[in-house]
C-alpha cells in the first residue's frame, strides 16, 4: 500500500509504525516550502494521504485537499505523534498490531 505524507521535515518512528500498518512505499513532502506546492503531485497509487497539521502551511493544505477531493483519496488530518496518528488512523480504520 502506498501512502502520501505531507508536513514534517523527517517522519522518524512513524515510518516504521506505518510500515508495521502494511504501508510499502511512502512519498514524503515537508510542507513547508512554498515552493514545492506547484510542483505538488498526488501519486495516484496513493491509498490516502496523511497531512501532518502542526507542520504544513495553509496553503500547501489547501492545494492537497483540493487535488485529493479531484482524485477521490482520502485525507488524514493528524499532529505530528504517533498517539494522535494511530487515533485517527483507527477512525479511518486501521489498526496497529
Amino acid at each position: 500500500m502506498m501512502v502520501m505524507v505531507i508536513g514534517a521535515d523527517y517522519l522518524g518512528t512513524i515510518e516504521e509504525k506505518l510500515r508495521e500498518l502494511g504501508v510499502t512505499e511512502i512519498t514524503h513532502v515537508d510542507g513547508r516550502n512554498p515552493g514545492k506546492i506547484k510542483r505538488l503531485n498526488i501519486p495516484k497509487a496513493a491509498k490516502f494521504i496523511l497531512v501532518f497539521t502542526d507542520y504544513v502551511n495553509h496553503n500547501m493544505a489547501k492545494v492537497i485537499k483540493n487535488q485529493a477531493k479531484a482524485q477521490e483519496i482520502p485525507l488524514v488530518y493528524a499532529k505530528r505523534s504517533w498517539c494522535a496518528l494511530e487515533k485517527k488512523l483507527a477512525e479511518f480504520g486501521f489498526k496497529a498490531s
